[in-house]
């Protein structure tokens, strides 16, 4: 058992450090910056919700001020947000926070852990939250990154008192974490963890709070701060030639799909925790009162006395001539008891080591990726940038079957490279984000394996473990396997090493939605992961469906290329959904899943396998119109699926509206957010008002309230005040409130079952003021709220129509929800004369 438990504090450890990233190259300050955290034995735990909703001003202030271990736990990977920079929305969206997460922690210094509750959109109170995710799992997860962090401090993002005044996942998760402080040190709670883990009190939870959450500045510097601490975290380090705000400011821009991006900031900055539980520190320092000294484990004061008195005297023009006593105290390390503070402390010294003899070790993929039972050839570097004398004794490749021994001695700056070639074994896991492994709920992925509950990822299928010899003492280091090549447009990149399946398939439609009995081509693309694939495609469908053929045969000669299958799919006559299902057959194996690529420069790559299907939706849809024109604004797949239903849409820059130029398109749909982030529309409104007062049909999506400059005031003909107001359950009665209208009859009669299978939400930032000219058409509520009437407003304007909605069509069309196409063809038609019939509506 204590060999188990050490072998997942290491699992934990090595965890954090498997992205392939471009490997740090310290400068001899910013070593001895790490030196300083390696002498400071304590942690602090920063919990919250979701992605960007981190403190990364206090985060980088522990790790770079008080040099404490620090993590920040988000109970969700923010897949119920939306996306500014891409297309990807849900589990997607949560790779992507994900690792604009990690990228954040790259900067301020910190960890990143999760709980397995599933962002499932903006929810008004915890009651709701907890009751969608299962609060007992996520209380759960809690606790266990509390056991296995061990901190001594936990700071709450957001206040446990306030319930309903904040989004519902905010307060939950400071209510979790409150509990969760009673419950850690507790072995009859969660007590299957004990079998992994240990116990763990924390001294004392804080409460991050702002004058933002007692409503003005004005009523914050009357509040009663008897409790509070106040920390500058504005601080400069001299060492890292920055201050704590402008490494805090680099950290947040990395939440670029949430609009994160921001120019740095300096000067001394007050930041404020409020005490919920244990004792008040002095001295403005929480980890007031507690041992973070060597001295705190039990043979730890003679490691310190070699560690601080490097520290003091480091020689920062050759820091190398530090090693001989690094490596006593990593010998000394390895008779320490404590097995928590023994693993962590031993992979920071360890990197100290490698940093402080410049050591380069790299494990170099000839490709990124590789599949089961196929060889894979490892180019090993390794170089010694100092005048210590290493021997490389061994290199083993973990997670397969190979080693070679050098026993080679690492003369000064000489490099020394060595290939390797492996055989991936059979049962390799595929590389593919893990809880996305299993089919989820609403409100939480299913992880069994207890021992990667917590990760922010699927650590590397294979890493090079190097065994070097010190003048007698032998020391590993591990090194994930990469890929490392250049661009010609880019330069050097890092990619991740990854093991794919030999077969992927994709359907290029989503959503295929049939208008009427005709078929459709269905387009199914097969990727081969390794040479020399061939096999066998077909398409699973729901009864009453029907795809020809039956199944079509593909021979794909060099790894990456694809291959195109063309199916004939003919729907039934009556209404119908369900998916299809692209499987593939090679040598008896079937495969249907599909490979997504995440491929972001402030990122690694990332390889998400999801399944390969598609919704298929028979409907009987009308619309007149054809051409639409749309303004692309933060992303969305609105466009392609309003192809789904025979609109030809046409992609409008901004920049090339003109008057009159507008004039051959049917309506102009203007995309989500575009207002928040398309700065050119504020040139162009009196062009688009134009066109709407000479006959046109504007339909503009939801936008943030507050989030443009002051040219966007009016975004609409008349006066329109946009809100925060939204309705979070999908499943909210809709009233017709217009039922008369055009709108809502024409060409496609709209019912309130209209609205069934609808998904997240009803719609977001509600108008909750306009002029007269506007007609509402619906009205909807969440349970206990005043019913709202702005989620749909429509204004005739000159001779044509503008229409503003928040409903979630950019979810809904996307996700194939019959209602919504049919209530956007109505939006689309707005004005129009002519109804083109079911048999004329373009496939």
């Amino acid at each position: 058992m204590r060999n188990f438990w050490v072998s997942l504090l290491t699992i934990f450890t090595i965890a954090f450090n498997t992205v392939a990233q471009k490997p740090s190259k310290p400068s001899s300050t910013e070593i001895h910056h790490n030196l300083q955290k390696l002498n400071f034995l304590g942690t602090a735990l920063y919990i919250a919700a979701h992605p960007d909703d981190e403190n990364t001003r206090l985060i980088s202030y522990l790790s770079n001020h008080d040099k404490a271990r620090t993590a920040y736990l988000s109970l969700t990977r923010g897949d119920g947000g939306q996306n500014l920079i891409g297309s990807e929305l849900r589990e997607l969206l949560g790779v992507l926070r994900t690792q604009e997460l990690l990228a954040a922690r790259r900067i301020d210094g910190g960890e990143q852990w999760f709980t397995r509750a599933n962002d499932f959109g903006y929810s008004k109170h915890p009651k709701e939250t907890l009751k969608i995710w299962d609060k007992e799992k996520v209380l759960g997860d809690v606790v266990w990154a509390i056991r296995n962090l061990k901190p001594d401090v936990i700071i709450n993002r957001f206040d446990h008192r306030t319930p309903g005044s904040t989004h519902g996942h905010h307060t939950s998760s400071a209510m979790l974490s409150v509990e969760a402080f009673d419950l850690t040190n507790n072995p009859n709670a969660y007590p299957e963890q004990l079998e992994l883990t240990s116990t763990w009190q924390p001294k004392r939870v804080f409460f991050n709070t702002s004058w933002w959450f007692y409503g003005s500045r004005e009523n914050f510097e009357k509040a009663d701060k008897s409790k509070m601490v106040k920390l500058d975290v504005g601080v400069y380090y001299p060492e890292l030639g920055l201050s704590n705000n402008e490494i805090a400011s680099m950290a947040s821009s990395q939440h670029l799909c949430q609009g994160f991006g921001r120019v740095t900031t300096r000067g001394s900055q007050d930041e404020y925790v409020e005490l919920l539980k244990g004792d008040l520190p002095a001295n403005n320092n929480l980890f007031d009162g507690i041992n973070t000294t060597w001295s705190r484990i039990k043979g730890g004061k003679a490691i310190g006395d070699i560690l601080y008195s490097i520290e003091e005297n480091f020689d920062f023009k050759n820091p190398s001539k530090h090693i001989p006593d690094l490596v006593k105290a990593y010998q000394l390390l390895q008779n320490v008891e404590d097995e928590h503070w023994k693993t962590l402390k031993s992979e920071e010294l360890k990197s100290i080591i490698l940093d402080c003899t410049g050591l380069y070790l790299e494990a170099n993929a000839e490709s990124a990726s590789t599949t089961p039972e196929s060889n894979a050839k490892i180019n090993v570097e390794a170089l010694n940038r100092s005048s210590q004398t290493i021997t490389l004794k061994e290199i083993q490749i973990i997670g397969a079957n190979v080693k070679l021994s050098p026993n080679k001695v690492l003369g000064n700056n000489i490099k020394e490279n060595f290939e390797l070639e492996l055989q991936v074994p059979t049962t390799t896991s595929i590389s593919s984000p893990y809880w996305l492994n299993k089919s989820g709920s609403l409100g939480m992925y299913v992880v069994d394996d207890q021992t990667i509950i917590g990760k922010p990822e699927t650590p590397s299928a294979f890493f090079a473990q190097f065994e070097l010899d010190f003048n007698g003492t032998e020391i590993s280091f591990r090194k994930p396997v990469i890929r490392r090549y250049s661009k010609p447009d880019k330069g050097e990149l890092h990619e991740p090493f990854v093991v794919l399946p030999e077969v992927t398939s994709k359907i290029d439609e989503k959503v295929l939605i049939f208008s009427d009995s005709t078929a459709k081509e269905i387009i199914v693309s097969v990727k081969a992961g390794r040479d020399s694939v061939s096999g066998k495609v077909s398409l699973q469908h729901p009864p009453g469906w029907n795809a020809s053929p039956k199944s079509a045969a593909f021979t794909i000669s060099q790894k990456g290329q694809e291959r195109s299958v063309i199916f004939k799919v003919t729907p039934p006559a009556l209404d119908s959904e369900g998916t299809i299902t692209s499987v593939v057959m090679i040598d008896g194996k079937s495969y249907d899943k599909e490979l997504v690529e995440i491929d972001y420069d402030h990122i690694p790559k990332q390889s998400i396998l999801l399944p390969s299907e598609a919704k298929i939706v028979r409907m009987n849809i009308q619309k007149s119109g054809e051409h639409i024109g749309y303004i692309v604004g933060a992303g969305d797949k609105v466009p392609e699926s309003l192809e789904q239903i025979g609109y030809q849409v046409h992609t409008i820059n901004p920049k090339d509206i003109q008057k009159g130029t507008l004039e051959k398109y049917d309506a102009v749909v203007v995309g989500i957010r575009a207002y928040n982030v398309v700065e050119d529309l504020k040139f162009k409104q009196p062009l688009l008002f134009d066109y709407v007062e000479n006959g046109g049909n504007m339909i503009v999506q939801y936008n943030t309230a507050g989030r443009w400059a002051k040219q966007f005031e009016n975004i609409a003909p008349y006066s329109l005040t946009l809100s925060r107001d939204r309705v979070t359950d999908e499943t909210a009665k809709v009233s017709i409130i217009a039922s008369n209208h055009a709108l809502v009859n024409f060409p496609n009669t709209i019912k309130e079952d209209d609205f069934d299978g609808w998904v997240q939400e009803r719609g977001l930032y509600f108008p909750k003021e306009w002029s007269s000219e506007f007609t509402p058409i619906l009205s909807m509520n969440d349970e206990g709220e005043s019913p709202m009437e702005g989620s749909l407003l429509v204004a005739p304007h000159g001779k044509g129509h503008y229409i503003y909605t928040g409903l979630s069509f950019f979810r809904e069309l996307p996700a194939g929800v019959s209602g919504a196409y049919k209530l956007f063809a109505n939006m689309l038609s707005a004005g129009k004369s002519e109804v083109k019939t079911e048999s004329n509506v373009k496939g």
